[in-house]
Formats: C-alpha cells, sequence, structure tokens
C-alpha cells in the first residue's frame, strides 16, 4: 500500500494552496478596486445631477 502523507507535508498540495492563496488575494483586490472607481464615477455623476 502507498505511504500515506499528511496534508501539510505534500509539497504539490502546499504549492497549490500557495498559488490559489495568490489567485484569490488578486481576485478580493480586483473587486475592492472595482468598487472603489465605481464609487468615485458615482460621486462625480450624482455632483453633476445636483449641480
Amino acid at each position: 500500500m502507498a505511504k500515506k502523507t499528511a496534508k501539510s507535508t505534500n509539497p504539490k498540495r502546499v504549492a497549490y494552496e500557495k498559488k490559489q492563496e495568490q489567485e484569490g488575494t488578486k481576485v478580493v483586490m480586483w473587486i475592492i478596486g472595482a468598487l472603489i472607481v465605481f464609487g468615485i464615477f458615482y460621486a462625480i455623476w450624482s455632483s453633476f445631477m445636483v449641480a
């Protein structure tokens, strides 16, 4: 029977988890950035609508 390794010691799993974490962080930053940009556009648009 094949020797089982712990989750934290399997190098492929560790590398995959690290890659997933980096990609997830990048996606979250893009979403937050898009929300900030849309918020700025909305503030500019609403200031023109009031004037």
